[in-house]
């Protein structure tokens, strides 16, 4: 799949009312070439898989600085694969998961933007 044809939604789930990173990965992906759609503040797992089932996504990105990524991430994942019928991705940034539960495809913290590897 060419890289200018590959649609990322992104968004904010949980209570976390900070946005700035998530609109420098997303200004960075779209740079790339990417179609990026920003589902805003405030979601629910529900509403980020509605979104990105409506924007047609091919990746979910999601900034998690709450701590709580280890259940999001994986309810995300869960209702993304469930609502397209098989394996999708997505990436997650801010805090990181050393619990070793379920984890996104790829994952990077702040300090700049993944590469294509990462999330294709």
């Amino acid at each position: 799949m060419p890289i200018h044809n590959i649609r990322v939604l992104v968004a904010k789930p949980g209570l976390d009312g900070h946005d700035r990173g998530i609109k420098v990965v997303a200004r960075g992906l779209r740079d790339a070439g990417m179609e990026v759609i920003y589902a805003g503040l405030r979601q629910t797992p529900e509403m980020i898989v509605h979104a990105a089932v409506q924007e047609d996504a091919d990746v979910i990105g999601l900034s998690i600085l709450s701590g709580a990524h280890d259940a999001i991430v994986a309810r995300v994942m869960e209702l993304f694969e469930a609502a397209k019928g098989g394996r999708h991705s997505c990436a997650c940034w801010g805090h990181h998961s050393r619990s070793g539960h379920q984890r996104p495809e790829a994952t990077w913290g702040g300090g700049g933007l993944p590469s294509w590897d990462a999330i294709k």
